[in-house]
């Protein structure tokens, strides 16, 4: 019986042994997997912005990863953003664009007052029913989504900023708790941000504008369905935009003339870039500097907007049409120009900035209405095939060396803001949906 049981408790021993052991490599391996599968993780979420700035010295801002620069989602930037992925609706009245169809892209805020009379306005536009107006909003307020949800007149798809700062009361992009506010000492208060060139710490409703627009930009261009494959031009307006009966038919026009007319210009303008004149009445078309009054460009144009990301994020400057007069265009080494005809199609009606909303005792408007004239040569296409080019050089206005007007200065913003620029961009080694 000794003998027996001497043998048995050795292979006892030796089976646990090797079951140690086993267990030990076991985990060990599955470490190793588990930590080559994070570094694999981490390095797919890395990714190159399309930008060839060598020397610059925003070179270190090139590379970074989503999830270190887009913020926690709230519940509601979260619902918002699937919002975002439904098609457009009115389709059982507009099945089809037309072939040629100029996308129209409306961007807003909360100004009902305006946007009741924008809406009316392209309600009577010639050749809207054609197209797809795509409204991005900036925050969510109720009364101006009813007003959209009421449109009949063409296709409408509504898109909302998920990151605008409207819809975070409590963190970035809104205000967090610790920020430096105005000019304080950041050091002296332990307070958090950068100042801007003139001392003045960000404002999330102030610099919600930049970013709204720069978000749109690269969801139209690169992010939605129906428009990520559209190689045309693409007309913006805003929500102080009233547009004209012959708008979209002059565009066309001005879009087909282009090529041939006007080689070197970068967009076609509805208006002048002067936002008190109504046009020269001339016969004869305008090349001039790009205004931001109903201004369209192509995929061409966006392509050479988005390779400047870095210059556009890091320009002092909170408004973006400034930030490309004055650093973004001047970078493509020759001048910007856009045509247009005598006769403005689109006015600019508001007494107030885009993101200053309706104020706590009224709206920036008169008595609740636009009063503009329509004239009868502004109901039907009135642009002449034929006219020859009028060009305006060294024209007034913001130019490369204006320094900027502040209020961008906060590294939290610049890198949101290059965070959007890369976000529908692919990963290496994926395919490109375009």
């Amino acid at each position: 019986m000794a003998s027996y049981k001497k043998p048995r408790l050795r292979d006892l021993a030796l089976r646990r042994l090797l079951s140690v052991v086993f267990v030990t490599l076991g985990g060990v391996l599955i470490l190793i997997f588990l930590l080559g599968s994070s570094n694999s993780t981490l390095n797919n979420g890395i990714k190159d912005l399309d930008i060839v700035d060598d020397g610059s010295r925003y070179r270190r801002d090139l590379k970074f990863t989503k999830m270190q620069t887009l913020p926690q989602q709230s519940d509601l930037s979260l619902r918002l953003e699937k919002l975002n992925l439904l098609p457009p609706r009115n389709l059982d009245l507009y099945p089809n664009l037309a072939k040629d169809a100029i996308i129209v892209v409306l961007y807003v805020h909360n100004r009902p007052q305006y946007l009741r009379v924008v809406v009316e306005s392209l309600s009577k536009v010639v050749g809207i029913n054609e197209t797809l107006l795509i409204v991005s909003h900036d925050g969510y307020f109720e009364e101006m989504n009813k007003i959209i949800s009421g449109i009949r007149f063409c296709q409408v798809k509504q898109i909302y900023a998920p990151y605008s700062p409207h819809l975070f009361p409590n963190s970035f992009p809104g205000v967090s708790v610790g920020d430096c506010k105005e000019k304080d000492d950041a050091e002296g208060k332990h307070c958090k941000g950068n100042s801007d060139q003139y001392g003045n710490h960000r404002s999330p409703k102030i610099v919600s504008l930049k970013h709204h627009w720069w978000w749109m930009m690269n969801t139209v261009w690169d992010g939605l369905n129906e428009t990520r494959a559209h190689s045309g031009h693409i007309l913006f307006i805003e929500e102080d935009h009233f547009i004209f009966p012959n708008a979209y038919r002059n565009l066309q026009i001005l879009t087909s003339l282009k090529p041939m007319k006007c080689p070197d210009c970068y967009a076609a303008n509805l208006a002048p870039s002067d936002v008190n004149s109504r046009g020269e009445e001339w016969e004869s078309l305008i090349a001039e500097r790009m205004g931001n009054v109903g201004y369209s460009f192509n995929r061409t144009v966006w392509k050479k907007i988005h390779n400047k990301a870095s210059e556009f994020c890091f320009f002092d400057d909170y408004n973006w049409d400034i930030t490309m007069w004055a650093t973004v265009y001047p970078s493509f080494g020759s001048p910007v120009y856009t045509l247009r005809g005598p006769r403005t199609s689109a006015v600019h009606f508001g007494k107030c900035g885009l993101h200053q909303g309706q104020g706590e005792n009224k709206a920036c408007i008169d008595n609740g209405v636009a009063n503009i004239h329509v004239e009868e040569p502004d109901k039907v296409a009135n642009i002449g095939s034929d006219w020859n080019v009028h060009v305006y050089e060294n024209q007034p206005g913001y130019k490369a060396g204006f320094k900027g007007w502040g209020g961008w200065g906060d590294d939290r913003d610049r890198h949101l803001c290059l965070s959007f620029a890369n976000m529908h961009r692919p990963s290496k080694g994926t395919t490109s949906p375009l």
